[in-house]
């Protein structure tokens, strides 16, 4: 530390090591801060450890406010601009950290291990001589005068980067609520996002395990909202694959506010219905004398055929040449529009992320600090700010811890 950086130098406590945590104590310690954090379980980094199925999805290149939600989506702007993409990558080649960019904006380790991510950001901290205490669980912090009491430490300035309730087995906490409301901070009610959702249908257990590529269509309050394409999979308790985790936001948000949600699937999304319709229509007149069942193996997996037929009230055994137009119109229906009520998510535990969190209405966007309360400053998934799957969760994390120890 140099002689003009020393009068300026804080003791700073970051409360939480995971992806904010370890940002924030790695640019406050850079900027010649003596930095403590306080990690509540026995490693920091756990969540990015589990991040992308273990490959951990970092970043994107495209990042844009319409890939939050939250009260304020806005709030996000600033740390977008502030630290954008090409600052994220400065930052993973000063880690050591090589990039993998794909095609579609996602980016990975090039190691296409995220532990390679946590490896090196804990090495980095510790390197810049982060004092790191585990086991500590703050459930309390007070305020005397100008300084933040941790324990028994005081300290100059604290950045709350606690994160959220999802995934509790992973280092979530709720802890940061409760700190941040003690300051006199609103919560807004929270919400699983990125997670499966529970259907109220007893066809679905019949096709657990059963994976396909369609397109899901989310409606709320029978409004249809979005559809999007990808992989579905269908399980005990209703449905996942990533088409459903992009679909989870709205659809948890909308439960939390007691609205009624719904899905439609689409089987075939290959096909227009006129397609699909043409093709049936033809099959049938060839193979007048096969059952619909066995006719629809070609389209659909065998394990699905029963429930859709099922749906459609129509015996799987009938003969093709008995199917009469209106019952091929139900089978049309439901293969592009099979409709499913939602009743849950799958919960926090099964959550990559959280919604709701810490208002963000009393923190200034240019800095993460609190408006309330001076020194104090929140960072991360523990503010009402959530965003896509896709790495723009994490990017935010970064971003937000980053300014907000740059603004120490």
């Amino acid at each position: 530390m140099d002689k003009s950086q020393s009068h300026l130098s804080k003791n700073v406590a970051i409360i939480g090591g995971g992806a904010a945590g370890l940002m924030a104590a790695i640019t406050a310690a850079k900027a010649g801060h003596s930095v403590t954090l306080f990690e509540k379980s026995d490693k920091v980094g756990k969540k990015i450890l589990a991040s992308g199925n273990g490959r951990c999805n970092i970043s994107n290149t495209s990042l844009h406010v319409s890939n939050y939600f939250g009260e304020n989506p806005s709030f996000v702007q600033d740390a977008l601009r502030q630290f954008t993409f090409k600052e994220f990558e400065k930052f993973c080649s000063s880690l050591g950290l090589f990039l993998d960019i794909k095609e579609d904006g996602r980016v990975y380790p090039l190691s296409n291990e995220a532990k390679s991510v946590q490896m090196l950001l804990q090495n980095q901290a510790l390197s810049l001589h982060v004092k790191i205490l585990y086991n500590q669980n703050i459930q309390k912090i007070e305020k005397k005068n100008s300084q933040f009491i941790v324990q028994t430490e005081s300290f100059d300035a604290l950045i709350i980067c606690t994160g959220s309730e999802a995934a509790l087995q992973l280092g979530g906490s709720i802890e940061g609520y409760q700190l941040a409301r003690n300051f006199g901070h609103e919560i807004i009610p929270s919400y699983p996002s990125l997670v499966q959702l529970h259907l109220n249908s007893t066809l679905v257990a019949k096709m657990a395990g059963i994976k396909l590529s369609g397109s899901v269509t989310l409606f709320i309050d029978r409004q249809k909202r979005e559809t999007v394409y990808g992989d579905l999979l269908f399980t005990k308790y209703g449905i996942s694959g990533f088409a459903i985790l992009d679909i989870s936001q709205g659809a948890s948000l909308a439960l939390i506010n007691h609205q009624h949600v719904s899905i439609t699937l689409n089987l075939l999304p290959q096909f227009t219905n006129t397609q699909l319709q043409a093709k049936l229509t033809q099959l049938i007149k060839e193979l007048p004398y096969r059952s619909i069942e066995q006719l629809l193996v070609g389209l659909i997996a065998s394990k699905i055929i029963p429930q859709l037929l099922l749906t459609c009230k129509i015996n799987p055994h009938t003969l093709c040449r008995d199917i009469t137009r209106k019952e091929l119109k139900k089978i049309l229906f439901n293969i592009s529009q099979w409709h499913f009520e939602v009743n849950d998510t799958h919960g926090f535990r099964h959550a990559e992320v959280s919604g709701g969190g810490i208002s963000t209405e009393k923190i200034d966007p240019k800095t993460m600090q609190s408006q309330l309360v001076k020194g104090l400053y929140f960072a991360g998934e523990v503010l009402d700010i959530v965003g896509e799957r896709g790495g723009y969760n994490l990017h935010f994390a970064f971003a937000s811890a980053y300014l907000a120890a740059k603004n120490l």
